[in-house]
């Protein structure tokens, strides 16, 4: 999450002071007689408000935001059924981790475990080991851990010794929840540049960063750069060879949080998940294709002996005997019951139809962006329905971050960022195509893409100097 400090000291006293406005309608609607002063901004309230007037004021503030549906940066779910709500809505007040006071949400849980296990063709579903998460960045957390104890019980003997310390190796494309992993549990970071139109890991490269303290490699079904699959059995593959020659056995963990819930229903023949025996664990985020509105993500391990049990806690004092593995504790059990929900709506005919309507749309809308002329295109939305396009070596007058400003006027969020070694040179925008992403809103926003291209092209150059803020994200 996002890390917040106060509000920082300004010249202007009134603004260090400042209260929220409020209307005065509302004000006269307080049964208690009106509000005598509009409530702080940055500190508690004294006193109580009417919940008429609480809510308008919060209301209010949050029309400013962007609007939800048509952010094409994030891949996460802004559209579910009425039907989805209202059982969220009503699972609002339970703890996913009270197991023993919600047994039957509990056993919504393992369900959506056993289904993701056979969809990802564990070789006996009833034996993987998985559960749900508050997202993709707590399950890869989850899988790391796992890779970096199975590491150290195999060298007890060497770890943790001062001069031994853990690699994970994984390309530079990762998103940032593997940096962090790194990071906070003291693990060195080996990481596959990019090279040329190469825009995620290469196996054979990744293989040569291998050595006794690798605890594992992370492939990528679906890079959030550009939207492609990383050569999974390729990387399997290539770890093989490297077994034969040198003893290492380095497992993989693939981290599907988009892809994981777009292949298995698109790619059917594709090979990337326990099928492979090298694939320890596979993480996915629910609500992204998965279809939940945030946050629930998912971890899988292929048995239970890729999962150490020392790192499975058991507690007994909110009732019965509750093994969990998360780093967080109380967390809403209403996301699981919604993908609970998903699953038996949809079944794997319903997932086909709605996650190929996205990839067509993606592909179509692809298309259309190249055929303007203006714009390079980098992927086609044939993996993850997702786009990545640059500008046209021959366009100088804007760039991308002009491209992405512009539509931001008119409400649409298409992110521009740069790419990370070794094409730093290289700027794009990306499309994230969504269930609730239509074929009409794809006219509209090519609509408006159209009509910004003739202002575009009579700048004197790119205008846009605060890249960052162009789009407000960050990878």
């Amino acid at each position: 999450m996002s890390l917040h400090q106060g509000p920082r000291p300004s010249r202007d006293s009134d603004r260090d002071r400042r209260r929220l406005a409020v209307n005065p309608f509302h004000a006269a609607a307080n049964p208690l007689g009106g509000m005598t002063e509009a409530p702080p901004a940055h500190r508690l309230p004294d006193s109580p408000l009417p919940p008429e007037s609480a809510y308008r004021l919060v209301h209010d503030e949050l029309m400013l935001d962007g609007n939800a549906r048509l952010n094409l940066a994030t891949f996460v779910t802004t559209w579910m059924e009425p039907q989805a709500g209202v059982l969220m809505s009503e699972c609002r007040d339970k703890n996913m981790i009270d197991k023993d006071e919600y047994p039957r949400t509990a056993e919504l849980e393992r369900r959506c475990v056993a289904m993701l296990a056979d969809l990802w063709h564990a070789p006996d579903p009833s034996t993987a080991v998985g559960c749900s998460t508050t997202g993709s960045s707590e399950a890869c957390m989850l899988a790391g851990m796992a890779l970096k104890r199975r590491w150290a019980l195999r060298n007890a003997d060497r770890y943790p010794a001062k001069d031994v310390r853990p690699n994970l190796v994984m390309g530079v494309n990762v998103q940032v929840c593997w940096d962090k992993f790194c990071n906070f549990w003291e693990v060195e970071a080996r990481q596959v540049p990019m090279e040329g139109d190469r825009f995620h890991l290469d196996p054979q490269a990744a293989a040569e960063l291998c050595d006794e303290n690798t605890i594992g490699v992370v492939g990528i079904l679906g890079s959030t750069f550009d939207g492609s699959y990383e050569p999974v059995a390729d990387l399997c593959a290539a770890l093989d060879a490297l077994q034969e020659r040198t003893g290492l056995d380095v497992p993989v963990h693939v981290d599907g949080a988009s892809g994981a819930m777009v292949a298995p229903f698109l790619d059917e023949d594709l090979v990337w998940d326990f099928r492979l025996p090298r694939v320890a664990s596979i993480n996915t985020s629910g609500h992204k294709y998965g279809l939940v509105y945030p946050g629930v993500g998912w971890a899988l391990w292929r048995d239970a002996e890729a999962l150490p049990e020392e790192l499975v806690f058991r507690v007994n004092y909110l009732g019965g005997d509750m093994p969990t593995f998360a780093l967080n504790f109380s967390r809403p059990g209403a996301q699981v019951v919604a993908q609970y929900y998903n699953f038996l709506r949809l079944g794997r005919e319903g997932y086909r139809a709605v996650q190929q309507s996205a990839r067509d749309i993606a592909g179509s809308l692809a298309e259309r962006v190249a055929a303007l002329g203006d714009f390079r295109l980098l992927t086609r939305g044939d993996q993850l329905p997702v786009f990545a396009f640059t500008t046209a070596d021959d366009v100088t007058a804007y760039d991308v971050f002009d491209v992405s400003r512009r539509l931001r006027e008119g409400g649409w969020l298409v992110p521009a960022y740069t790419f990370p070694p070794h094409r730093e040179d290289l700027s794009v925008l990306r499309v994230v195509c969504r269930n609730g992403f239509s074929a009409d809103m794809a006219d509209l926003l090519l609509a408006d893409l159209e009509r910004l291209l003739p202002e575009l092209r009579r700048q004197p150059g790119p205008l846009t100097r605060d890249k960052g803020a162009a789009t407000g994200f960050h990878h």
